[in-house]
């Protein structure tokens, strides 16, 4: 596996474990008891002062000792065992010059941060490859060991027999080229983080050179692409291609430096300096490219799924996309400080007690996140349907990752989170294939039985012969005899494609049942109501008798035949 593909796997691990670290972060900090209900006492692991309980760390000791120019301090990282007359500061000195003029030191990414080392790497398990050396015979691999240190410590060290090799190649190292074009003041006299002012002067000159070299390259390949794709009329290459120029040049010249620094013999310490930064430029290089992709891909389907008409897959594409994004976040994210030196899996670890609250707080998110997941993959709704969910009616505007964006008919905004919304029951009124047209006649009773058939074999005629109506049903039916009105009822669907053309169509048949009604000779029942009046027999045998006598009510009012007149 190369240093490349073994980083992009340990990011993509780190990002599908995070959850699982926030899980379970709180178990691992849960301690064992002993018979008094108290934790027992754990005695402190020893450690080395100099970092050597890694590879990495013993790689990066070595360059700051020699970016400080203290090898009496680079020696402790050599194993001079079996070098017995040999001077140490001398053959630390002697590797700088080595690394400088032709060696090769692996990154950071690359190098194994576990005190066991890389075991998958095919050397005995207590070896590890922590760089190579250009010699005119071919490359030599540099090769750390892991002895026993003097206070019991496992460390790692610069292997004895690679300390063994260091004198053969310091004569057969290629030798390097900026050394031969710089002066002696720029070489040797004036430094700047341990490094020659002349090293960092040619590493800018690279890195402009290298950015146009990749530039012209990257230009003449785009247009040759264009020139043998513009005759098929295929424009998803031209977006792409657009879209991540600018990283992918970025990316190319952070790789095509890292090269041209070790060709040039670049001083070791200023190519781990940058080491850091070039990857990191890489990664978010990288991560520029496939949000480009991703970006232009998008633009692409829902463009074609418009001119197709599949709408209901506009709020999918936007919601992978969008959800393409938050993992390219987070993958960039974790690269990006795992390049600048920090270890993101242990930061997670040591969340602790604190992964619980971490867990807790993020419960909702997780929630409105399968609630979008629900909506997308089921697809009750899309942007720019109408809905009726709970009190709420509106036009969809926008499905998002948390939450959905909703135009009321008042013109107001609502937003719903994903997890109450995929808990709703959902009205989708943009679904609807035929409008339901069903309106009840209330007819007055003066109308004689052949006025009724008259009027509902006309009915029934206009709603056959109207292109708009479906005549499957198409019924009109006598449904009742209600107090007041004979009931004739019209059940029928409209086929329209949105509100506004069923309310165009309702209104035409509306109009013309208003003529078949008037052509019936009927018409339609009118609100009525009838008043039942009883005489004041008791006030009236009073008066002497007469029933049609007036009498006095006990408002003041006079009564004459059972009804009150005001006086």
């Amino acid at each position: 596996m190369t240093s490349s593909a073994r980083a992009l796997f340990r990011a993509l691990i780190l990002v599908a474990t995070m959850t699982l670290v926030v899980a379970s972060s709180a178990f691992a900090q849960i301690p064992g008891t002993n018979g008094n209900g108290a934790a027992p006492a754990q005695p402190a692991a020893p450690t080395d002062p100099l970092g050597r309980e890694t590879p990495a760390g013993m790689v990066a000791g070595f360059i700051a000792a020699a970016a400080e120019q203290n090898y009496e301090r680079a020696a402790m990282y050599l194993d001079l065992s079996q070098e017995k007359d040999a001077w140490g500061p001398s053959v630390a000195q002697q590797l700088q010059r080595i690394l400088d003029r032709g060696g090769v030191v692996f990154s950071r990414l690359r190098l194994s941060t576990e005190p066991q080392g890389d075991q998958d790497d095919s050397l005995p398990p207590e070896q590890e490859k922590f760089g190579m050396v250009r010699t005119d015979h071919g490359t030599v691999d540099l090769i750390a060991q892991r002895v026993e240190g003097k206070d019991g410590v496992k460390i790692w060290l610069v292997s004895a027999r690679t300390v063994s090799e260091l004198p053969e190649l310091s004569r057969t190292v290629v030798s390097s080229s900026v050394d031969k074009l710089l002066p002696y003041a720029l070489r040797d006299e004036y430094r700047f983080a341990g490094v020659p002012i002349g090293h960092w002067i040619a590493v800018i000159v690279l890195a402009f050179v290298c950015f146009g070299a990749v530039w012209l390259i990257t230009g003449a390949i785009g247009f040759i692409i264009l020139r043998l794709r513009r005759s098929t009329g295929d424009s998803r290459i031209r977006r792409v291609l657009e879209a991540s120029a600018l990283p992918v040049r970025l990316l190319l010249t952070a790789w095509a430096l890292r090269i041209a620094m070790t060709l040039a013999g670049v001083a070791i310490v200023a190519r781990q300096h940058l080491s850091g930064a070039i990857e990191l430029l890489g990664w978010v290089a990288l991560s520029w490219i496939i949000w480009r992709v991703v970006d232009s891909l998008a633009a692409f389907a829902i463009d074609r799924m418009t001119l197709r008409g599949r709408l209901s897959m506009l709020s999918a594409v936007t919601f992978i996309r969008r959800s393409v994004k938050f993992v390219i976040i987070a993958f960039a994210i974790i690269v990006g400080f795992n390049a600048l030196g920090y270890n993101v899996t242990a930061g997670l670890a040591a969340l602790g007690i604190g992964g619980i609250a971490i867990a807790l707080g993020a419960q909702k998110t997780i929630e409105h996140l399968v609630g979008s997941l629900t909506l997308v993959t089921d697809q009750p709704m899309r942007v720019g349907d109408f809905c009726k969910f709970g009190d709420t009616s509106g036009t969809i505007e926008d499905i998002g990752m948390r939450s959905t964006r909703v135009r009321t008919l008042d013109r107001t905004v609502v937003t719903v989170p994903n997890g109450a919304l995929a808990a709703l029951q959902i009205e989708n009124f943009s679904r609807r294939d035929k409008f339901w047209f069903h309106p009840i006649l209330e007819l007055r009773y003066e109308t004689s039985s052949e006025q009724i058939r008259t009027l509902l074999t006309s009915l029934r005629e206009m709603l056959l012969d109207h292109p708009d109506v479906d005549n499957d049903p198409a019924r009109v039916r006598l449904i009742g005899l209600a107090p007041a009105a004979l009931k004739v009822e019209i059940f029928a669907y409209v086929h329209a494609v949105d509100g506004d053309t069923f309310l165009e169509v309702q209104e035409d048949l509306m109009l013309k049942i208003l003529e078949l009604v008037e052509a019936a000779g009927t018409g339609f029942a009118a609100g009525s109501q009838t008043v039942y009046v009883a005489r004041a027999k008791g006030a009236a045998q009073r008066q002497g008798g007469d029933e049609d006598a007036p009498g006095t009510g006990s408002d003041g009012a006079k009564v004459r035949g059972g009804i009150p007149e005001r006086v």
